[in-house]
């Protein structure tokens, strides 16, 4: 299959390595994964802050960038569920709507779509927490959630589960968010703060060495509250694990 490789903004200035393991990762299992030079900003931001005209430029390039790939990845979900549940600046064209649909987060490209089975490649022996970005949890359903009586399942997992000699271990609140939000926070500053603290000592009192997550920017933020704080705990994008590279 032809696979356009969408590598979100903040993936590409700050964690290169990111992108570059996903694509690495893809090609693995025989996908002829491209890298349209084009792309920009997914658009997300601006609507995130209401800003839903000035978003329309980004989107229209977003899909002329992408319209005749049979999937699109990305490794994030929240620009995913931008893209999926959230491009309505532009009119509802046959391109744009083949798009929405066909734009997948890598964990789930993976466990839905090609279905992996192993990943016979990687081995991380250490003890690893999860953290599910909000926007694919609650926006893409990238695992249950524990707010909700219901059956309990997590893609994540499912794939980590397959990593030889990783230990996935829990912290007492999973699904609340780090305080990141994108642009929360950069105005809602102090709060934000304060709520990537919270996580940061939750999952350091976890005693997992690393924190994985299929989004960088949640990460990038917990790592510097981490820092901050005197924290041992490292982090990891869920692409880098799978792909096999060694810390």
């Amino acid at each position: 299959m032809r696979v356009g490789l969408f590598v979100p903004c903040y993936v590409d200035a700050f964690h290169p390595e990111v992108g570059q393991a996903t694509l690495e990762l893809l090609e693995r299992f025989g996908c002829e994964v491209e890298y349209p030079f084009d792309q920009t900003c997914c658009g997300q931001p601006m609507t995130n802050s209401g800003c839903h005209k000035e978003s329309k430029a980004t989107e229209e390039l977003f899909v002329r960038n992408f319209k005749d790939y049979d999937y699109i990845v990305a490794p994030s979900g929240s620009c995913v569920n931008h893209i999926r549940n959230n491009f309505d600046a532009v009119a509802q064209t046959d391109d744009v709507k083949h798009v929405r649909a066909r734009t997948y987060e890598l964990v789930e490209f993976l466990h839905d779509v090609l279905k992996v089975d192993g990943f016979p490649w990687a081995e991380f022996p250490h003890k690893v927490t999860l953290h599910n970005n909000c926007n694919a949890l609650r926006g893409l359903n990238i695992a249950s959630m524990t707010e909700l009586r219901a059956e309990k399942f997590s893609k994540p997992r499912d794939l980590l589960g397959m990593v030889k000699g990783l230990e996935l271990v829990d912290i007492t609140r999973p699904d609340e968010c780090c305080g990141f939000g994108g642009t929360f926070s950069v105005f809602e500053e102090a709060t934000s703060a304060r709520m990537g603290q919270d996580k940061a000592r939750d999952q350091a009192k976890s005693g997992a060495e690393y924190v994985t997550s299929s989004d960088s920017s949640c990460m990038m933020h917990q790592e510097g509250c981490a820092k901050r704080l005197g924290l041992p705990t490292k982090y990891i994008h869920i692409s880098q694990i799978l792909n096999g590279e060694r810390v």
